[in-house]
């Protein structure tokens, strides 16, 4: 973008990412405009920006102003920022602030980065209340009291779901849900030795339990009764909790009628790993398994199954509790979204990319890790990229601060498979065990040469009219050939 400026002035536009100030002060030489601090606040406490000293607003647009004395407005910038009664946190290097020289005038070009979880919030003065800002559009908005309490907690708390709550209790969970669990776990890890363990020792040992060393109290934490509580015990203890499904038509916009919908009523536990065990059903019910051997063994996992797993394990384990919006996951022609309250506590790139882990439910984590659910160290969100993108399908992680902190992972399916038919349909099923149909076809035929075009279209769930275009590009390109007839020949695949 800065490397574009001097072509682009005139059509430069102030957005969630860019501000541009003039910073000429009284005498017209240069000064750092008061205003700066609270961008510098808004972009830190959001995604990071770019403000731009030396440029005039004008009713039609910006024009070129720059500056005299650009090496005072820098020198009185970073004596600001090392000034802990003007703001909280210098998040800026030498390398962050540019000088850019345009028709003979010259800018400061100033890159705001995104402070961590450690560092926000980023305020003015010694005190965040009523000093701490957001950028939301492309403007600066003074963050409520309550914004910055949940700041100040995810900034100390790297779980947030340890907490011993007071008074709750073995009472407070569903038998049938722990006892599910165990059930799995025991399936998973047939010789473990917490098998042997009563409910609370079980629970203990999976953080659902805990003993404070320091203070001696102990009790069942946040994540033990959010994974295996009751319905009134956990709005009790956490009167925001809320998990909603919806299962949506293709003209939802228009009646808002649901298919299916699944939220705590009384019918069943409202806990997560209840929410988990019934939403994954709902959410694969038409994921068509396609016809592959490992072996001698027909494997009924796909990449799709996983990366949807993935994605709804990781909304859970990431979630704020505390935040005003709901756990929403919703399936519709198109794709699936998954919401969680809370934004995200790396950057959105930064998730995208894998490598970097700071959940914010770790304990919630460790139980569905422990019944091989999940990933950690940071590839869980890498795994879903890698998993659903490679099949040809559209993804998109983004944060959401207006009107409340939330994050949305959007998975959609590709648009070649919506123009085909329903993501439901079995066109779906040709994608789901590898990155193309054409692949899954030299597989079968690599190991069951004898196949007709008849048993690939069955085995696949594709039209015998779709197989045969597959066939005849795989012969153009001699990745396969016929060998003998139609009736008795066979399939060769080249380099099989």
């Amino acid at each position: 973008m800065l490397e574009r400026l001097p072509d682009e002035l005139s059509s430069l536009r102030e957005s969630a990412v860019v501000e541009c100030k003039l910073a000429g002060g009284h005498d017209g030489k240069g000064r750092l405009p008061e205003d700066f601090w609270p961008t510098y606040s808004a972009f830190a406490n959001t995604e990071g920006g770019i403000i731009l000293l030396g440029i005039r607003e004008r009713r039609e647009g910006f024009e070129l102003a720059g500056i005299e004395n650009p090496a005072k407005v820098r020198s009185e910038l970073f004596n600001n920022l090392n000034n802990r009664q003007k703001v909280s946190s210098n998040l800026l290097t030498d390398a962050d602030v540019e000088e850019i020289d345009i028709a003979g005038k010259t800018l400061l070009a100033i890159r705001v980065p995104r402070a961590s979880r450690q560092q926000r919030p980023v305020h003015l003065t010694t005190n965040p209340f009523g000093n701490t800002w957001r950028r939301l559009n492309d403007g600066d908005r003074a963050l409520a009291d309550e914004d910055i309490k949940r700041m100040l907690a995810e900034q100390v708390e790297d779980s947030r779901d340890t907490r011993i709550l007071p008074n709750f209790g073995l009472r407070d969970l569903n038998a049938d849900s722990l006892k599910a669990y165990r059930n799995i776990f025991r399936a998973d890890k047939p010789d473990h030795p917490w098998l042997a363990l009563d409910d609370q020792a079980f629970l203990q040992m999976l953080g659902g339990w805990r003993e404070d060393r320091a203070s001696g109290e102990s009790g069942l934490t946040q994540a033990g009764l959010l994974m295996f509580g009751q319905w009134p015990a956990i709005a009790e203890a956490l009167p925001l909790y809320f998990v909603d499904y919806q299962e949506r038509p293709r003209d939802y916009a228009e009646t808002v009628q649901w298919l299916d919908r699944l939220v705590p009523d009384g019918s069943w536990s409202g806990n997560l790993f209840d929410f988990y065990r019934r939403v994954v059903i709902k959410l694969t019910a038409e994921v068509k398994v396609p016809f592959v051997l490992q072996g001698d063994t027909r494997q009924d996992d796909t990449p799709t199954h996983k990366a949807l797993r993935e994605a709804l394990v990781n909304a859970l384990v990431h979630a704020d509790y505390s935040g005003r919006v709901s756990v929403q996951v919703v399936k519709e022609p198109a794709g699936f979204t998954f919401r969680n309250p809370g934004a995200l506590r790396i950057s959105p790139s930064q998730a995208l990319q894998g490598g970097i882990s700071d959940c914010r439910n770790r304990t919630l984590q460790q139980m569905f890790l422990m019944i091989g659910l999940g990933e950690r160290a940071g590839s869980g969100m890498s795994r879903i990229v890698h998993g659903w993108q490679a099949l040809g399908h559209g993804l998109q992680l983004r944060e959401s601060f207006d009107p409340q902190e939330y994050t949305v992972l959007e998975m959609s399916w590709s648009d070649e498979l919506l123009q085909d038919g329903s993501p439901n349909s079995s066109v779906e099923s040709s994608v789901e065990s590898s990155v193309k149909t054409a692949d899954k076809i030299l597989g079968l035929l690599a190991e069951h040469s004898m196949l007709t075009l008849a048993e690939l279209a069955k085995c696949l769930n594709l039209s015998v009219r779709a197989v045969e275009k597959q066939v005849a590009r795989l012969k153009a390109q001699g990745r396969l050939r016929r060998i003998g007839p139609n009736k008795g020949g066979r399939w060769e695949v080249s380099g099989a």
